[in-house]
């Protein structure tokens, strides 16, 4: 779909006045920071769609648009990056409510409609600030501000703890292998923060990659993840040997569809409760799938390429994870040894793997597992350094003027991967503090990405839903009921993952779920902060193109009977000498 674009491009021969480009910010159909103020935005070069779009909504083209559809749902998919992701959150699925498919594929209908949601949003407004731009344009005028500032600490927290806690379990997956081999080796805490710290600085440097090298990495990772995803899944059916493994127990080569799909409550809860907490697994696995829209300025024909791969990510994540939790299911021998931890090995994928698999397989599968971990890792933390770019071109943080730099040499935001990892480090203290400690990373990730993907959603289906206007890529009709369903979801489920899965006497200061610390608390201080000083000068969203660079022609405007305000003039599209589509 080509935007409604008005720009005025000229050609002329070398020595004489440069090329010059108007982008007519009213003739595009979007809503932005410069909407209805009859804004014209000259710029001394030829430009394309793209960064035509990214200058209606107050942004300079910083970054290279070298990604392409398939790029950024590499990245997205190596963020996803399933099978760590289900290693890591075993013990949020199959330890709390047994192990049965099911709550996977209730939970991904669900998942799909919030994405679904986002997806459009993202069409509408392709830019990496992401939700909080969005919520900028769709929420009263009043509450704009707050809105906005809550949505980008929501999604800063979803995006900071990402990678951390990907580290965390790569890191961990790591120790859990020497000790499989060594008996005698029992990792603590100090040998998993300095490992994770390792695989942290590792993809941080990773990230600080020109564009074009790190779509190369990108691309690499998701080629693992799908091909390491796949010989793991072949190695559990394929390679199974639970019967010779278990010799004093008479058990078939497969679980019966009985007990495969059966629910076992490993909760305190009632079984509704432990079922609805069983989410977390699913809701941990596939929550990358908004890494595309914060690449939206590296990726060309972003208004129809991000959707598409965030609709693709959710999608086909969700349905090869479905499959793999059904291998788990079928093969999967005593969930009582995996809570026990015999080996001392303390990590339950690992567990389940010695009950079915041959010691070289176990070392193999657990390996590939690894690397693909360390892979999602580092797509992780290029997203939220994205992120985190974004958020200081608006003036978000303390320091806000060093972390937007883009680097010249790499054309990468190389301060805001530094900010991200040092901030990451800070996070992984709470390894000292304990398993539940630095468990509530992945609970957290979960919330703050659902809080900030839902928070759009929310203003497009009720205050914005006659002004909404919906890009190339849409629901059309069915956009409102999808929007319905994905924020009851997540109303829903925000609650029932700071539940903690022990109750009564059980509960204390260690079994307690911190995500209500670790997630609410920053957000108190953050609406705190806002309500004492930000209020004063955080407006949202920040134009950065010089004001001289701008006008407005307001004298060129006219309203007509329903109140909009339509240019004088006509567009024309036409062909720059290089191929590329302007506007005229």
């Amino acid at each position: 779909m080509k935007p409604q674009t008005s720009s005025h491009n000229t050609t002329s021969p070398p020595g004489l006045s440069p090329v010059m480009s108007q982008v007519h910010v009213d003739d595009m159909n979007i809503t932005s920071i410069l909407s209805n103020r009859g804004a014209v935005i000259n710029v001394d070069h030829v430009i394309d769609n793209d960064e035509a779009m990214i200058l209606a909504m107050g942004y300079k083209q910083e970054l290279k648009r070298e990604l392409s559809l398939w790029s950024i749902f590499a990245v997205s998919f190596s963020v996803l990056g399933l099978l760590p992701s289900i290693a890591a959150c075993f013990s949020y699925q199959q330890l709390v409510i047994g192990i049965t498919p099911v709550p996977w594929i209730v939970a991904i209908v669900f998942i799909t409609s919030v994405a679904l949601s986002m997806a459009e949003i993202s069409s509408a407004f392709p830019c990496s600030a992401g939700t909080p731009y969005a919520v900028s344009q769709l929420a009263p005028p009043k509450w704009k501000a707050y809105l906005t500032w809550f949505t980008c600490w929501a999604n800063w927290l979803c995006q900071i703890t990402a990678s951390p806690s990907v580290s965390y379990s790569c890191a961990s997956m790591m120790l859990a292998l020497y000790s499989f081999n060594s008996e005698s080796y029992t990792p603590t805490n100090g040998h998993v923060y300095g490992l994770t710290t390792g695989i942290q600085v590792v993809s941080g440097v990773l990230s600080c990659l020109p564009t074009k090298w790190v779509a190369r990495v990108s691309s690499t990772g998701t080629i693992c993840n799908i091909v390491f995803l796949v010989i793991v899944f072949v190695m559990i059916l394929g390679g199974n040997k639970r019967q010779e493994l278990n010799p004093s127990e008479a058990m078939p080569k497969f679980n019966g569809n009985s007990k495969a799909w059966s629910l076992t409550n490993q909760a305190e809860w009632p079984q509704g409760i432990s079922f609805l907490m069983s989410f977390l697994s699913a809701i941990y696995s596939l929550s990358g799938y908004d890494s595309p829209f914060h690449l939206s300025e590296e990726c060309s024909n972003a208004a129809t390429a991000v959707p598409r791969a965030i609709v693709m990510t959710s999608t086909i994540g969700g349905a090869v994870g479905f499959l793999f939790m059904i291998a788990i299911s079928y093969t999967i021998v005593s969930l009582q040894e995996i809570s026990d931890d015999p080996q001392g090995l303390g990590q339950p994928f690992v567990t389940y793997l010695t009950q079915i698999l041959e010691h070289k397989l176990v070392l193999a599968a657990t390996a590939f597992t690894i690397v693909s971990s360390f892979f999602m890792a580092q797509s992780c933390l290029l997203a939220s350094s994205r992120v985190t770019y974004a958020y200081s071109r608006d003036g978000l943080f303390p320091l806000s003027r060093i972390w937007k730099r883009v680097s010249p040499w790499t054309q990468t935001p190389i301060w805001a991967v530094v900010m991200n990892v040092v901030i990451g480090e800070l996070i992984l203290l709470l390894i000292f503090a304990g398993d539940v400690a630095i468990g509530a990373i992945f609970s957290v990730g979960g919330i703050a990405g659902f809080v900030s993907f839902t928070m759009p959603t929310l203003l497009k289906i009720t205050y914005a839903r006659n002004s909404f206007r919906p890009g190339p890529w849409n629901l059309g009709k069915f956009s409102q009921p999808v929007g319905w369903v994905s924020v009851a979801f997540v109303s829903l489920m925000v609650p029932i993952l700071c539940f903690p899965y022990v109750v009564g006497e059980d509960l204390n200061a260690q079994e307690m779920n911190w995500t209500v610390l670790v997630f609410f608390g920053p957000l108190l201080l953050a609406t705190i902060w806002f309500a004492i000083d930000a209020r004063k000068w955080y407006i949202g969203p920040r134009s950065n193109i010089d004001e001289k660079d701008i006008t407005y022609e307001d004298d060129m405007l006219t309203d007509d009977s329903k109140g909009h305000r339509t240019p004088v003039y006509e567009s024309q599209e036409v062909h720059t000498p290089t191929g590329e589509k302007g506007y005229k």
